[in-house]
């Protein structure tokens, strides 16, 4: 079988994350500013790893309205874009679109003969859903894809989101956490600490232990 030219030049393992960012127009301004600042220390501390830069697979879906932002590509090949703020919070299409995008890639991977850790899905979000938005659905998708272990979902509350309805989202065992102030930067390089452990692990492993949590609390 000849795989695709990405999986025949890098046939590692892969460890794939989505980043499910929000940038709805109240993101606008600093913390827009700040988010850019993470994603490109995200980029430049797991590049530092030889094998996670081969390994760690990323993919950015905006929702304000929904976007994808970057197709799944490893962290040699990611090169952040500036994002920028506008329109509302379709929260829940943002969530399916994001489950939808990682059943594709992992047919994917099987197709191409590649083996893959849990993937993770890192949602980031400064506010609610829209009225009309149907993050409930998305919500039992992805208590579902949970409890199957198909999935790590991760959910941070900037200044102003709803961590009522976050809580509805999460996984009982890994609650959403706020995040402190605007420290993108300590949480995605707390991220990008995640990865590198995972994508030493052993696939199909039991879930790796993760770094301390410094940059965010679980809002009580």
């Amino acid at each position: 079988m000849i795989g695709q030219p990405e999986f025949v030049e890098n046939p590692e393992n892969r460890c794939p994350v989505i980043l499910l960012v929000d940038t709805s127009s109240s993101m606008s301004g600093a913390p827009m500013d700040a988010l850019n600042s993470g994603l490109d220390a995200f980029k430049e501390a797991v590049i530092q790893d030889e094998q996670a830069a081969l390994r760690v697979d990323v993919a950015i879906v905006s929702f304000g309205p929904v976007e994808l932002v970057q197709d799944f590509v490893t962290i040699d090949q990611f090169v952040p874009l500036q994002l920028e703020a506008h329109g509302l919070t379709p929260m829940g299409e943002a969530l399916s679109y994001a489950l939808d995008l990682l059943e594709t890639r992992k047919a994917t991977y099987r197709n191409n003969g590649i083996q893959y850790y849990r993937p993770w899905v890192f949602l980031i979000t400064d506010g609610a859903p829209n009225p009309d938005s149907p993050w409930q659905q998305a919500a039992e998708r992805l208590k579902n894809a949970e409890a199957q272990r198909k999935l790590s979902f991760f959910a941070v509350g900037v200044q102003g989101a709803d961590m009522a309805i976050l809580n509805q989202i999460t996984p009982p065992e890994r609650p959403p956490l706020m995040l402190n102030g605007l420290d993108f930067r300590s949480m995605f390089l707390w991220l990008s600490d995640s990865m590198v452990r995972v994508s030493s692990s052993t696939v199909g492993g039991d879930m790796v232990a993760l770094p301390p949590v410094g940059w965010g609390q679980i809002a009580t």
